[in-house]
């Protein structure tokens, strides 16, 4: 980490279980680096009475018991771990392919995103594909990713209307976000696209395929070479 980067962590109360740990304000891929390497750090000495420790865009929750401990106790461990996280670093991340099959009856909301921005359809498979994307945290439901890096040219509104239903491997865009729903869900994302990957698994040794502080790349794929790889899913 570069030295004097970061303004000093707040502290929050999160009702009477939980301590919020914020280290910076909106969605910056530094200040997540620093969440992620906090939250790396914390997790090798967690501190005595914490559950868990969730890491979102530019914070810290941590869950912890009251009977055990308290914010007096844990304030100081974590800005202990804070001062020393110069010399902590984060992991390397993970490339993580997503093969796309773009518009049709997968992507039924990429004419949205053309008419936004006077794009065609190669113009929005081009620009969606084209970055390797910040897995910042994961959540709504089990391995859901929020990515960062989306083109300008892309950001569009989510629907006036949510879904009572969208399909598992759906990717949308939501404003100056992208991202994957690995479960069937409601949801108000544009949706572009679907990935025949199983991005959830609960009976996978690894149930998710990625992890916050991995990248994702989106590979387009056709509608026959989507039917192929669902076909080799089912049988995992």
């Amino acid at each position: 980490m570069e030295p004097g980067l970061f303004k000093k962590a707040v502290y929050r109360l999160a009702g009477d279980k939980g301590l919020l740990v914020e280290f910076g304000e909106g969605i910056d891929p530094k200040v997540n680096a620093k969440v992620r390497a906090m939250s790396i750090a914390m997790e090798k000495q967690k501190p005595v009475g914490v559950s868990q420790i969730i890491p979102t865009y530019r914070s810290l929750l941590f869950i912890y018991d009251p009977g055990t401990t308290n914010p007096d106790k844990l304030c100081p461990a974590i800005e202990e771990v804070e001062n020393s996280l110069e010399t902590l670093g984060t992991e390397p991340a993970k490339i993580v392919e997503i093969p796309v099959c773009y518009g049709g009856e997968f992507g039924p909301d990429i004419k949205n995103v053309q008419s936004e921005h006077a794009l065609t359809t190669d113009q929005v498979i081009q620009l969606h594909s084209a970055p390797s994307y910040l897995i910042y945290m994961v959540g709504f439901t089990p391995g859901f990713p929020f990515l960062g890096g989306l083109d300008e040219k892309l950001f569009t509104p989510r629907l006036s209307t949510p879904r009572m239903h969208v399909p598992q491997g759906s990717v949308g865009i939501a404003n100056n976000q992208t991202g994957m729903y690995p479960i069937a869900s409601p949801g108000g994302w544009q949706i572009i696209g679907r990935t025949p990957l199983k991005l959830f698994a609960p009976d996978r040794a690894a149930p998710f395929l990625y992890k916050a502080g991995d990248k994702i790349k989106f590979v387009p794929i056709s509608e026959q070479e989507y039917t192929g790889i669902a076909q080799r899913e089912k049988n995992i």
